[in-house]
């Protein structure tokens, strides 16, 4: 038995997740496993410290580079390069 939280946008999401996350970690392959409850959770229910340290409004992810964009003149959708 395993009591597993995941981040995303909606339970379908979630579920592709903890398949995923189960066929990695532990050789599971689906049809073995047996999803008994699924419920969206409020910030305040969860348990799992990587779902909870994404909780702070004041996160931040640095930009490491970021490339200038050429003028729309000089970009072309198919260019061949050697």
């Amino acid at each position: 038995n395993m009591y597993k939280e995941f981040r995303d946008v909606n339970i379908n999401g979630a579920v592709s997740q903890m398949y995923r996350e189960m066929a990695g970690r532990h050789r599971a392959h689906p049809n073995t496993i047996q999803i008994i409850n699924t419920a969206t959770l409020q910030a305040s229910e969860c348990k799992r410290d990587h779902v909870t340290e994404m909780h702070n409004s004041k996160l931040k992810f640095p930009i490491i580079t970021k490339m200038p964009m050429l003028a729309k003149r000089l970009r072309s959708t198919y260019q061949a390069q050697r």
